[in-house]
């Protein structure tokens, strides 16, 4: 091979001496096609193709091995595939080599994943949402049940990468609620973040983050993400911009999925419209990559943890000593319990919809919905009715109509208007004396006494002894027939 030295003689006789290819390898003592190939063709420096060769790379096997061990990245430690096993499965669908080769292209592979992660953190450090990780916050929204606004408190999560997004609807705020939204959460994405970023919700968190030291966690809620083994990432205080984007959503689900608030027949109910939503919303594409948010969904699902297989039961136990009048406090509110005021000691398990009381003898005294399950608020119907009574043509598409009941609705949404204006000011002087259930359920036995009412008020008096004498004299023909 020709140094650069000769090279650049070659090219200069060539191109400024005008020597002929038969004289320059004459000159050099070279082949005629040497001298041809460096006389008259350009030299360019080309980057050098490394590629990796053995049957690990260039057959079937590699591929295989590096799809087994994407999946056992989704699992715990213990339920991962070891060495030994892969090379064992491999040489039962044929393979030819050696234990020892895939032992080093496990290694190999496990260095370039490393790398892998450590360039990608760095080159998505502008977006700071690497696929994986999500953001849970709460979000206090309404619905109506039974005629009454109920509170209901989401637990949203999103995953930044997808901009996609999960919600349950809860009675409360507190641990039982909030273990049990994030085991909902994780079912309904079909798997675990491998990190989840919280704020300082006292349902998790005992002490935040300071300058001293970090974030306590509460025993429970750190257990429950040992068995689901995410990590968690504690925000710092007063820093509602490290979970921006569950910020961001917890505002886009209240204004564009329950305003105005819609009827629901429980907690449970209110989740399934929510999910059917945000379900069909993730067909829209997403806000800066311009694509659906459900494939970029699908994409970050391969960086998954598993769900385990076992349930995990979310609960609470404490030991409570009812008063001398039978009762205990729960949710603020005063709950007797048959022969409590018997037992020194009363243990009491909580779960986010429900609680029981057990004796120590082991016996459940009682086991009901918890309180705050049966907490509503009423709707303004006399101010409502009062707009109404101003603008009857409103009613049929008010936000609050659907909220009626059917049988009120029906007989105040008539198409006289006149007639609609009276039908309203009578509901709202009921108000006076019932709320709008108690109307509901006596509907038709106060209507019947309004057309009483119409009846004997009627404008026109009627003269009784006419009646009577005609009565008379009917009865007189009668008796002389």
């Amino acid at each position: 091979m020709l140094t650069m030295s000769e090279i650049n003689s070659i090219k200069f006789i060539r191109n400024h001496k005008s020597f002929s290819i038969n004289k320059i390898a004459n000159t050099f003592g070279i082949n005629w096609r040497t001298a041809k190939k460096y006389a008259d063709k350009d030299e360019i420096p080309r980057q050098k193709k490394i590629m990796k060769k053995g049957m690990m790379y260039q057959e079937k096997w590699g591929e295989i091995v590096s799809d087994w061990l994407m999946e056992d990245q989704k699992l715990r430690r213990k339920q991962r595939r070891t060495k030994k096993k892969i090379y064992e499965d491999l040489k039962a669908m044929g393979f030819p080599g050696s234990y020892r080769t895939v032992c080093y292209f496990i290694e190999e592979w496990k260095e370039g994943k490393i790398a892998d992660e450590e360039t990608s953190s760095k080159n998505y450090e502008r977006l700071q949402h690497p696929p994986g990780e999500a953001q849970v916050d709460f979000g206090k929204t309404e619905a109506v049940k039974d005629g009454k606004y109920i509170d209901s408190h989401c637990l949203v999560m999103t995953l930044p990468y997808s901009n996609a997004a999960f919600c349950v609807a809860l009675p409360g705020e507190n641990q039982e609620c909030f273990l049990y939204g994030l085991k909902t959460l994780f079912h309904q994405l079909g798997g675990v973040p491998r990190k989840l970023r919280i704020d300082n919700l006292t349902a998790a968190v005992i002490q935040a983050r300071s300058q001293s030291g970090e974030a306590q966690f509460t025993q429970e809620f750190l257990q429950f993400a040992n068995f689901y083994g995410f990590e968690v990432q504690p925000c710092n205080p007063k820093s509602g911009h490290e979970k921006g984007n569950v910020e961001n959503k917890v505002v886009y689900i209240r204004y564009n999925f329950v305003t105005p608030a819609p009827v629901v027949k429980s907690y449970e109910h209110l989740t399934e419209i929510l999910s059917a939503k945000l379900t069909k919303d993730r067909e829209r594409k997403h806000y800066q990559k311009q694509v659906p948010i459900q494939e970029l969904l699908q994409e970050e699902e391969k960086h998954l943890l598993a769900l385990p297989e076992e349930n995990y039961p979310v609960f609470k136990e404490k030991i409570v000593k009812a008063n001398k009048y039978g009762e205990i406090t729960l949710d603020k509110t005063k709950v007797y319990i048959p022969r409590g005021y018997n037992y020194g000691q009363l243990h009491l398990v909580l779960y986010w919809n429900r609680f029981k009381v057990v004796s120590p003898n082991v016996e459940i005294l009682y086991e009901d919905e918890r309180p705050y399950m049966h907490s509503k608020r009423n709707i303004p119907w006399k101010s409502i009715l009062k707009d109404w009574a101003r603008k009857p043509r409103c009613v049929t598409y008010s936000r609050y109509a659907p909220y009626l009941p059917g049988r009120v609705y029906q007989y105040i949404s008539i198409e006289n208007y006149q007639l609609r204006k009276d039908r309203i000011k009578w509901l709202i002087s009921l108000l006076a004396s019932y709320d709008m259930e108690e109307i509901n359920e006596r509907f038709y036995e106060l209507i019947q006494e309004r057309e009483f009412q119409q009846v004997e008020d009627h404008p026109y008096d009627v003269n009784w002894e006419i009646y009577d004498q005609l009565n008379h004299i009917t009865k007189g023909e009668d008796s002389l027939e």
